[in-house]
């Protein structure tokens, strides 16, 4: 009881500055939210697992480039997090996001044959599934629910109405309905940057790490290339998304083997742009 009394508390200041959001409008929200993010960040608990991942990802680092790394974590997290109310707008925006590879989903369009999307939770990780059902490709993205009840909906909402309709709850009914989507033509999109209960512990950043083998296993089973996506903030109002060229599963003689090079992808990405990764998560837990 005191749990659900905890998350009724949480949904209401999450609402409240959702519609004290609306009212100021997405320019001056960012700005605001970035600072209030930046300034309670540091008070909250997941502030030594920061710690110890930046150690992990680089041991060299000094204070200054980890208050560096760690601010601007929380200031992309505050964007992050009023944009959510945004999404319709930014939907509707086709000037927001530069896109790079577009031979690439072109190239998709035209084989007409799905293929699995790979990235981690970096920027607004959520344009990237945005992104691709704009430009025509049948997609299902897979999504970990919120432990929040009274807040789930809403997010649920919002990504099925403005990011991508199909979603697809993790979990084992979940690689089920992948299963389905594949077999009737769609790609799926996934984040694989997470530690998963389920998983095969694998080395990320040099050390073992539990990682979800899920895009691997559909890939090697229905022989679907995977591409990596990487998304970045430019400046406050516009993005850079770029499809990576495919990765041939025909190459691999098994899913580990696979999704070593998948995390290899997702660590080049954080190395090319640690500001913008949640480093909040207990990955090597």
């Amino acid at each position: 009881m005191i749990k659900y009394f905890k998350y009724f508390l949480q949904s209401l200041v999450v609402y409240i500055f959702f519609i004290f959001g609306r009212i100021i409008g997405l320019s001056l929200s960012r700005k605001l939210f970035a600072l209030i993010f930046v300034k309670i960040g540091t008070h909250f608990k997941s502030k030594q697992t920061i710690l110890k991942n930046l150690d992990t990802f680089d041991n060299g680092l000094s204070n200054e480039d980890k208050n560096k790394i760690t601010n601007s974590m929380w200031k992309n997290y505050g964007m992050t997090f009023i944009e959510y109310i945004f999404l319709n707008s930014m939907r509707k925006n086709n000037s927001l996001i530069k896109v790079e590879g577009e031979k690439n989903l072109e190239l998709i369009k035209n084989r007409k044959k799905p293929v699995i999307f790979i990235s981690g939770h970096f920027s607004n990780f959520e344009l990237m599934s945005m992104q691709i059902t704009k430009s025509g490709i049948n997609l299902a993205t897979i999504y970990r629910p919120l432990n929040n009840i009274f807040l789930n909906p809403l997010m649920e909402y919002l990504r099925k109405k403005y990011v991508c309709k199909n979603q697809i709850k993790k979990g084992l009914n979940g690689v089920r309905e992948c299963i389905k989507y594949i077999k009737k033509g769609y790609s799926i999109a996934l984040m694989i940057d997470q530690r998963v209960s389920e998983g095969e512990k694998i080395n990320f950043f040099s050390r073992p790490a539990l990682t979800t083998t899920l895009p691997a296993q559909l890939a090697l089973k229905f022989e679907l290339p995977i591409i990596p996506v990487f998304i970045e903030r430019t400046n406050e109002k516009n993005f850079r998304l770029k499809f990576l060229n495919e990765i041939d599963v025909r190459k691999f003689k098994d899913k580990t083997e696979l999704t070593k090079v998948l995390n290899g992808e997702i660590e080049k990405m954080i190395r090319n742009n640690p500001y913008e990764w949640i480093w909040t998560h207990n990955r090597w837990k």
